[in-house]
This record gives C-alpha cells, sequence and structure tokens, in this order.
C-alpha cells in the first residue's frame, strides 16, 4: 500500500472556441450570341453589369480572407509554442485494459473521452509533483456534440494505475497526466487519451477574459468563498473583492474560484464537486458568446497556465465547432447509493466504492447510453482488492 500523504484543498477549471463556414460558387458559362430582340438566347451583360459582378466577386474573396485571418489571429494565440505546455502521449504509454469487448472499444469510438484536471498550484507547476483535486472527464459524443460531465472524487480509493492503492488524486503527482490517465483507464475501463490541466491563475484569467459567470451563491457559502478568496489572492499577490450578498450574480475570477473550493458546507467533498462542475459549465456557456478579441485575450492569458495533449490540429477542430457543444447531464463517481466513506488507515479519510464493478456499470450507462455494461476482468480483479483491503473498516452503517 502506498504511504500516507496529507489531504489538502482543491479547486477546478475550463475551455472555449467557434466555427466558420466556407461557400462556392459555380461559373456559368456564356451563352450563344443572340439579337437584341425576338430570341430565345441569354442576354448578354453590359460592360457595367460585368464591372458590378466583378466587384462583388472581389468583395466576397476579401471577406473569405478576413474570416481566415481572423481564425489565423486566434490559432495564433492558442499555439504559441511559449505559452503552451504541450504533451503528447504515445498510446501505447497510456493504460486500457486488454479485457474491454471490441463491441464497447467501438461504442466508445463514437466519443471524444477528455481527461480535466484542476490542479493545486499557484506557480504554473502543472507537470507533476502537484495534486489534481479536480478530476473530471468530459465525454463528447461525436456525432450530436452533446457533452456528459463526471467528477471523479479526489479521495477515491482505486489503483493508481501501477497497482499501488490510494487516493486517486496521488496518480498525478507521482506520474503527471500520464500517470493519472492511466489510473482512470484502469479503474473505470475508459479509452481516454487527451486532457487538459489548469492552474488557479488559469482558472481565473479564463472568467475574467470572459467578463465573469453566473452563479448563485448561498448565504452558508459567503464565509468560506472569501476565506478561500483571501489565501488565493496572498498565494498569487493579485487582490480581490469580497461577496456581499447571497443570490444570482456575476462573480470575477478569484470570487469563482474561491468559490470551486468550498468543502466545508454540507454536503462536504461531494458538494464541492457539484461546484466545480457548476463552474466550468458556466464557463462553457460564456464562451459561446465571446467575441474573437476576447477569445485572443483569452489565449494570451490563459494558455501559459495550460498543460494540454492536444496539438495544432485539434484546437482547429475545437475552434471549429465549439459553438456546437452542450452539457447535458454531469454527475460524480463513485455513484451516490454506491459508495461509502471513512478512515482506512495509511491512506486516511477516503470515499471507497461499494462495488467498483457496479459503479463502473453505471459510468458506462450514463456516459455511452450502453445499459448492461460487464466490466472487464482488470476491473473486477480491482475491485475485489478495494473490497477486501478496506472492509475492516467498514461502518456498520454502510454494510
Amino acid at each position: 500500500m502506498a504511504p500516507r500523504y496529507q489531504d489538502e484543498d482543491d479547486w477546478e477549471y475550463e475551455e472555449a472556441p467557434r466555427k466558420r463556414s466556407s461557400s462556392g460558387g459555380k461559373k456559368k458559362s456564356s451563352g450563344k450570341k443572340s439579337s437584341a430582340k425576338g430570341t430565345s438566347g441569354k442576354k448578354k451583360m453590359s460592360a457595367k453589369a460585368k464591372a458590378k459582378k466583378k466587384r462583388k466577386r472581389i468583395l466576397l474573396f476579401m471577406g473569405e480572407i478576413i474570416l481566415l485571418a481572423v481564425m489565423l489571429i486566434v490559432l495564433w494565440g492558442v499555439t504559441r509554442t511559449e505559452k503552451v505546455g504541450h504533451l503528447e502521449i504515445p498510446e501505447e504509454e497510456i493504460v486500457v485494459n486488454e479485457g474491454v469487448s471490441e463491441e464497447q472499444i467501438e461504442v466508445m469510438k463514437g466519443y471524444r473521452n477528455v481527461a480535466l484536471f484542476g490542479v493545486d498550484s499557484t506557480t504554473g507547476a502543472l507537470t507533476k509533483n502537484t495534486r489534481s483535486d479536480s478530476i473530471m472527464i468530459a465525454s463528447i459524443n461525436l456525432d450530436t456534440k452533446e457533452i456528459r460531465l463526471v467528477s471523479v472524487y479526489r479521495d477515491t480509493f482505486m489503483n493508481l494505475g501501477n497497482d499501488k492503492y490510494n487516493k486517486c488524486n496521488g496518480a498525478y503527482a507521482a506520474g503527471g497526466p500520464k500517470q493519472a490517465i492511466s489510473m482512470l483507464n484502469a479503474n473505470l475501463d475508459m479509452n481516454i487519451k487527451d486532457f487538459v490541466t489548469i492552474g488557479f491563475a488559469g482558472l481565473i484569467d479564463t472568467i475574467d477574459a470572459l467578463g465573469g459567470i453566473p452563479l448563485d451563491i448561498t448565504n452558508e457559502e459567503i464565509h468560506y468563498l472569501n476565506d478561500y478568496q483571501y489565501c488565493i489572492a496572498e498565494d498569487l499577490k493579485r487582490q480581490y473583492t469580497p461577496v456581499s450578498n447571497a443570490g444570482l450574480q456575476v462573480v470575477d475570477g478569484m470570487q469563482a474560484t474561491g468559490y470551486c473550493r468550498i468543502r466545508y458546507t454540507k454536503g462536504d467533498d461531494f458538494k464541492r464537486a457539484e461546484r466545480q462542475r457548476n463552474v466550468l459549465k458556466a464557463i462553457m456557456d460564456k464562451s459561446k458568446e465571446a467575441s474573437v478579441s476576447q477569445l485572443v485575450e483569452i489565449a494570451n492569458d490563459v494558455f501559459d497556465e495550460v498543460y494540454t495533449s492536444f496539438g495544432i490540429g485539434e484546437i482547429t477542430e475545437l475552434l471549429g465547432e465549439a459553438s456546437e457543444y452542450r452539457v447535458v447531464s454531469d454527475d460524480g463517481f463513485p455513484r451516490e447509493d454506491g459508495r461509502w466513506t471513512g478512515n482506512i488507515g495509511s491512506p486516511g479519510d477516503c470515499i471507497v466504492p461499494n462495488d467498483l464493478t457496479k459503479n463502473v456499470s453505471w459510468l458506462h450507462e450514463f456516459l455511452f447510453d450502453e445499459s448492461g455494461y460487464v466490466p472487464s476482468n482488470e476491473v473486477q480483479e480491482y475491485s475485489d482488492y478495494i473490497t477486501s483491503a478496506t472492509s475492516k473498516y467498514k461502518p456498520k452503517s454502510a454494510q
């Protein structure tokens, strides 16, 4: 069993882009010359009409050039190598369970599954040696562009992708995004290959560049939100504005990041993960309204705080289709009726799946609309170990 590490706090993270279309025209051949009157042939175009048509073609061409230039400006902003931390992970280095059926592999090919990591970093440490305290899976249906979001609770006791068992957020600290992705694939029978990681400053700058996001703040949350703002502002050497009133309101990046970190209200870490999903959904909705200049500002301000597997071609695709994406459902893993919490010795307080296989069956139904999924032998093995290693700590109320 992996050595114990101290439990701390967490938070969350973003995204954005846009679509362009092109049109073509058909060139008509000139008809046979006709006399001025009494013929069925096409009327000869006057010199004035020809000049007007030529000007129209020039204007259309210039419009297409301008549109292309705008897209290139946006791409320049998001693909500058000195700003974006890019990591291409060879597929053979990512764990995908051999026991996943060919049928299920084909089903998952219809989706782009992306791991989203929010790391506890104010210093730009995004590669590893920092905990992924916010872990989500965004599953994008490639046909409908519908997105389903799942938070994987950071304190969930699972295989870390290296046959050691501990809180799942330890995978990122030990081996960066590659091991964290392998951890998700191994325990959940997933085929994740892509990831996006963001730090505190990146989340704050994203939201500020969008002009803030709407959140419904409760009276219970205000005190904790402002306390977290104070701590983050101290670390980042920035100013902050306390939230003074409850209710639906537009919050800035610092306020939203403080909101993401709240864990001491009713619902504990489960409610915090829900807040993180709320912030991500608000960012995605607001980004659809963003102008080109705002997207460029986001690119300039945020991408030095981003670490990702996406290359230029994939970013281009996202820019072209982002306006079509919509989040249709979100939840947390393990599911509410399939988990228990408690201190399990060396790893400390953990979230423990009652039965990992049943949770994985539910997950595949939730993400891919595939009922009756039978998890792989690998997941069954991990599930058996988790049960045997934690059973003596399980409270009677959870049995």
